[in-house]
């Protein structure tokens, strides 16, 4: 079954999709994903800001848009690119054999990843693997003197909506590579990246590349996890942590996608933003739907975090109905984690 979106406020229905709410994967399958998933490969640093104002005004325009049109549905240094030019950092160990394999069975990049400091707050989600996070939700990437995952934790604390990070060892030519260098000596990058999603083992697919002849390969690597709920929302109490998703009888006004950074001040500006419109097209014996409760979660694809899923309701509804832990669609399985509720407060009665 089809839920219906945001679009359905147009039509002046008291409750425009009927229970229960499914994970509508026409919209999370044309939504627009973003085409950074990850560090560039020659990037030593690549600072990514996350505004999130813009990113909450940017989502009320995409909610406007929808309501108002039914019918829709590189950083590096200077000079590092050059042919054969020196590489930043590599500040690393390296195994005296300079070889793919000697590096990924050195044993000091296991013992490092092995052994490393799980962060206060956070908890491990994978250790010593030969792949770095590839997904939607990449805020940026430091390169660090030392494999510190306190440095790390650091990184993610101070920017805004980063909720894990991942650590790894990565084999980097010394020089670019280029027609004259096409396979130059290696040195040990260790890089540290940040993420507006939890990391999970599904996500670490990026196993390396080839930068003419030269092969970048990664070996240690750690993927660390915030156990904090989202920010709290002006204008609503909560977070509420819920089970699953919210699947409720009744007063289910529609949802919104956004994919990327997990954001639940998208879902608050989603929720106001649909009130405001149908405060101002109101039904002819003055009542509107007011979002009075929204519930925002994580939507995984087999177990990759993709975005942001926005329900939006009359009503509040408690954790007793958060019962949609995930559907299938072929064989894919979207999951459902990371689930709060947020109510409007005061409430709103939906009456000019």
């Amino acid at each position: 079954m089809r839920s219906t979106c945001l679009v359905a406020a147009l039509a002046g229905l008291a409750y425009a999709a009927p229970a229960p709410q499914l994970i509508n994967f026409e919209e999370v399958e044309t939504a627009d994903f973003p085409t950074v998933t990850g560090p560039a490969p020659e990037a030593a640093n690549q600072p990514i800001s996350y505004n999130e104002p813009a990113a909450k005004a940017s989502a009320a325009a995409s909610v406007t848009d929808d309501l108002t049109s039914p019918s829709k549905r590189g950083l590096a240094r200077r000079g590092v690119n050059d042919p054969c030019a020196p590489q930043p950092d590599g500040y690393g160990p390296k195994p005296a054999e300079d070889t793919v394999t000697a590096f990924q069975s050195f044993q000091t990049f296991t013992d490092t990843a092995n052994n490393a400091a799980t962060p206060q707050g956070y908890q491990v989600s994978f250790k010593n693997l030969k792949a770095s996070v590839n997904a939607y939700s990449y805020m940026g990437l430091t390169t660090l003197k030392t494999y510190d995952t306190i440095k790390c934790q650091q990184l993610c604390d101070a920017a805004d909506l980063c909720t894990a990070f991942n650590i790894y060892f990565e084999r980097d030519p010394t020089v670019n590579p280029a027609e004259t260098c096409p396979d130059p000596k290696s040195f040990t990058n260790i890089k540290c990246t940040l993420w507006g999603s939890g990391v999970t083992p599904e996500a670490a697919v990026n196993e390396g590349q080839y930068r003419r002849d030269f092969h970048v390969v990664i070996a240690g690597s750690n993927g660390y996890t915030k156990n904090n709920p989202p920010d709290a929302q002006n204008g609503f109490t909560g977070p509420t942590e819920l089970g699953g998703a919210i699947n409720a009888p009744s007063n289910y006004m529609g949802q919104k996608y956004f994919p990327g950074v997990y954001d639940a001040g998208k879902c608050a500006a989603a929720c106001q933003t649909n009130t405001a419109y149908n405060k101002r097209h109101p039904r002819s014996d003055g009542t509107y739907d007011a979002c009075n409760f929204f519930n925002v979660y994580l939507l995984s694809k087999n177990n990759v975090p993709e975005g942001t899923y926005c329900s939006l309701y009359t009503k509040a509804w408690g954790k007793q109905y958060s019962t949609n832990y995930g559907q299938y669609r072929g064989s894919d399985y979207y999951s459902v984690s990371s689930s709060y509720g947020y109510t409007l407060s005061p409430q709103d009665a939906g009456h000019v």
